[in-house]
């Protein structure tokens, strides 16, 4: 390739990529990556924390409802239902673990009210995270119960 042909694309892209900004604005920015940029959307995420548990909870009803069908088509719309179920589940973990505990927790050391304060929110965190793995090995309306108890119990500490 030769440089002005590479120089021609590099100009196509950048001009591709600055036109999908301008024409596909975000309408509020959120943390997409692990730098520290300062761009955050708590309630964003939090919101679908609770959307994934909502998805997990409808594939857990829809699972029970196909349990004990020989139907190939049954069978073929419940294993579907469990992938749905994983994939949720395994969305909250990654969300709690690499945007909340990584990015939004904030250590706190020597004791006192800060320290234990930490360890609430730790503990808050990997409540969620606990439950949501429950969720991937049960077909359990309490699990899911538990799972939607635990999100609620992180939101307090990012309510605005």
């Amino acid at each position: 390739m030769s440089r002005q042909m590479f120089a021609g694309l590099t100009v196509m892209a950048v001009v591709a990529t600055a036109f999908t900004w301008i024409a596909f604005k975000p309408a509020t920015a959120v943390a997409h990556c692990q730098v520290p940029c300062g761009i955050y959307d708590d309630a964003a995420r939090i919101n679908r924390l609770r959307e994934d548990a909502a998805t997990i909870a409808k594939a857990v009803g829809k699972i029970q409802e196909l349990a004990g069908s020989h139907d190939v088509a049954a069978f073929n719309q419940a294993s579907r239902w469990v992938m749905t179920k994983e994939e949720h589940a395994s969305h909250i973990i990654e969300v709690v673990s690499k945007y909340f505990l990584t990015q939004k927790v904030k250590v706190a050391t020597g004791g006192g009210d800060a320290y234990q304060a930490y360890l609430k929110k730790l503990a808050d965190h990997h409540a969620v995270m606990s439950a949501a793995m429950k969720t991937k090995q049960t077909v359990s309306p309490d699990a899911v119960r538990k799972l939607e108890h635990a999100i609620e119990g992180l939101a307090k500490h990012y309510a605005k």
